[in-house]
């Protein structure tokens, strides 16, 4: 009886193991391949290759590589803002490949990145994770923002496009569906109850304390949004975090000839399109996945065909950007890789200096 008294605490431990694995690795893995072969059914494979292979400019896929690169470097000098709030500052270097080495993880494994740039930053300046965390926390929620922003100004200036997406696509029907469902706005309250129920009446349990204290860490790390020195600095690199990204998809128009032919003034030279699908990918990210893989493509590619582009060369131009984005991110992990490496030797050489000096 004390065996099996024993064991299940461990088979439950083993249990959870599995199915947090299963939700973390072998989900978005999985949504990236069905996404994947539910694209490639509906393509001229012959005519995809033909034209990657004689149809494409690819200098200005290597400039969208450069600007790709520039919003990490971005996005990490506006990281530094907010966590200099919190009393932590590590050099603007280190603060870059934790965002290059970031999102070159997440291609393998998603949201593996995120976990590890907060502890990167936490075991490197020796600050508590859940500080770290809620920097984190509050920089996603800057983002969530900004799409929130682009997602209004989208369906202002091309409210027509995107109405058309949703009637015309099996997917816009049933998201339409899905969000007009009241069930779901009903199962959203109840949970929320859930959560305030537990917390009001089990205040005192261990669980409930634990989970007290750390919201505060991640809240302090979030709130410093609004009480942090370089507000305005922190805007105004948000707003090139995002220029950035929306120039990646509009510089890469320019590369094939079935998006180059966007640039009409009908289509405010590109700008319309450009939006649109920039919102579509933005919003696509919510979707676990492998760095994007599927449900990004398959956003630019439905974007792409509001505006007559025809599938196979949507797909093509999808798969091009995305495989060019991913190289340039492979390349930037290498380099996060090297200077870790670097950095981690002359601490310990610099330790060990100092110890046989003190002797």
């Amino acid at each position: 009886m004390t065996t099996s008294t024993d064991t299940t605490p461990r088979h439950t431990s083993e249990a959870k193991r599995i199915i947090e694995n299963v939700l973390r690795f072998v989900l978005p893995l999985g949504v990236s391949a069905w996404m994947l072969v539910w694209l490639f059914q509906r393509i001229d494979f012959a005519q995809m290759w033909q034209l990657i292979t004689h149809g494409v400019d690819y200098w200005w896929l290597v400039l969208m590589m450069i600007i790709t690169a520039m919003s990490h470097a971005i996005r990490g000098t506006r990281w530094g803002i907010q966590l200099a709030g919190v009393g932590v500052r590590p050099p603007l270097m280190t603060l870059w490949v934790s965002i290059f080495g970031a999102y070159s993880l997440n291609l393998l494994f998603s949201g593996v990145g995120e976990a590890w740039r907060v502890v990167y930053i936490s075991r490197r300046e020796h600050t508590p994770l859940a500080t770290v965390v809620g920097t984190d926390v509050g920089d996603r929620l800057s983002d969530a923002a900004v799409i929130m922003l682009l997602l209004v100004l989208m369906l202002v200036v091309a409210r027509s496009y995107v109405a058309e997406f949703l009637m015309r696509f099996p997917l816009g029907r049933d998201f339409v569906g899905f969000v007009s469902n009241p069930w779901l706005w009903i199962t959203l309250v109840a949970l929320a109850a859930g959560v305030w129920a537990m917390l009001h009446f089990f205040s005192g349990a261990s669980i409930v304390v634990q989970f007290k204290k750390c919201c505060t860490r991640i809240w302090h790390g979030f709130a410093v949004l609004f009480t942090m020195k370089g507000k305005w600095e922190y805007l105004l690199l948000t707003f090139g975090i995002w220029t950035c990204y929306f120039m990646e998809t509009y510089v890469s128009f320019q590369s094939m000839p079935a998006t180059r032919a966007l640039f009409t003034p009908e289509l405010a030279y590109g700008f319309l399109p450009g939006l649109v699908c920039f919102v579509f990918c933005s919003v696509s990210m919510a979707i676990p996945s492998n760095g994007g893989l599927g449900p990004w493509n398959i956003a630019m590619v439905f974007g792409l065909t509001l505006f007559g582009v025809n599938i196979t060369d949507a797909t093509a131009f999808a798969m091009l950007m995305w495989s060019a984005q991913s190289l340039m991110l492979i390349l930037l992990g290498l380099y996060s890789a090297a200077y870790i490496s670097i950095t981690n030797r002359r601490s310990k050489s610099s330790a060990n200096g100092g110890r046989r000096s003190g002797r």
